[in-house]
């Protein structure tokens, strides 16, 4: 007999009570229980903190394994700045991870793990601290401004580290998927007298794309979102922007809304007629996606090892 699976037990638990009356609607088919729920991972993934006690305990195991960060600053304020895992070549590529958090918190220091399966490939792994946006009082483009920033930095000094600025790719999970995915789109020679390649390569996961209903559900109370915000920073109204293929990401237990925005954003670079290969992650929910982005072979692992020594194959 199989056994049931999370949802299972919440359907059944769900059953014992009197069924919610829906409200109007405001997305879609959902009210706003609904949509607030779907931008809340916790409501479609309550293990959670088994997911988090794996990733802090690889972490540890990580940290005994390589070598310390160097610990740069990119930027001006105490928080700019990145840690940088080399990997044993020069000239090597580099990757640059961006962490979630529902734009709330994380750090660089929780992502050894990654760190490590990178090197292992022979690949740097450079990782940048950023304002949250409760220090940023709400604003959201202070923090994609630190996140491009710090990719730019790293494009001027790869050469420092043994990097080769000529390949630079990006990775992000949840709201770190919707950094990365501003960073792949950020018009760099506009805003930073770059290159309009620096980005060689994404990876975004379990991301936001477009911010109109993510302005609507509860995140609303703490991004201070207006018509700029919402229009500069979706990704998916700037694939004009977009100068490197991408790989986009998404568990099949993560919330509605987290698949939707995952294949919208892929069916949107598709049809822009740009490289794109849309992954889906076959019972995963939000937190455990990430687990195979720390495993060469998992999931996220190969594809994003298979994009950075040429193994890319777009749909």
């Amino acid at each position: 007999m199989n056994k049931p699976s999370l949802n299972d037990v919440r359907d059944e638990g769900a059953s014992s009570r009197e069924p919610r009356v829906k409200g109007p609607l405001i997305w879609l088919d959902m009210d706003q229980k609904a949509l607030d729920d779907a931008y809340d991972q916790i409501v479609y993934a309550p293990n959670r903190p088994f997911v988090q006690a794996r990733r802090d305990a690889a972490t540890a195991r990580a940290r005994k394994a390589i070598a310390a960060p160097i610990r740069c600053a990119y930027g001006e304020s105490e928080i700019e700045k990145l840690d940088i895992y080399r990997t044993l070549s020069n000239g090597a590529p580099v990757m640059i991870y961006i962490h979630g958090g529902a734009w709330r918190s994380g750090s660089a220091t929780k992502y050894p793990f990654l760190a490590e399966m990178f090197i292992k490939a022979g690949v740097h792994c450079v990782i940048p601290d950023f304002i949250n946006i409760d220090a940023a009082s709400g604003n959201l483009m202070t923090m994609v401004t630190q996140v491009r920033r710090a990719v730019a930095w790293t494009f001027k000094s790869a050469n420092l580290f043994g990097g080769d600025p000529n390949r630079i790719f990006v990775s992000g999970h949840s709201s770190g998927g919707h950094l990365a995915g501003c960073v792949v789109t950020t018009d760099w020679q506009k805003d930073f007298n770059l290159p309009p390649d620096v980005v060689k390569g994404g990876l975004l996961a379990s991301g936001m794309y477009d911010l109109k209903a993510v302005r609507l559900s509860k995140r609303s109370k703490y991004v201070t979102f207006t018509d700029e915000i919402e229009y500069e920073l979706s990704a998916q109204r700037h694939i004009d922007r977009l100068n490197c293929p991408v790989i986009v990401a998404y568990g099949t237990c993560e919330t509605p809304e987290f698949q939707r925005q995952a294949r919208d954003f892929a069916a949107a670079v598709q049809q822009a007629g740009k490289p794109v290969n849309l992954i889906v992650g076959e019972g995963y929910n939000h937190f455990e996606l990430t687990e195979t982005l720390g495993n060469p072979y998992g999931l996220l692992g190969r594809a994003v090892v298979d994009m950075i020594w040429g193994g890319w194959d777009a749909n």
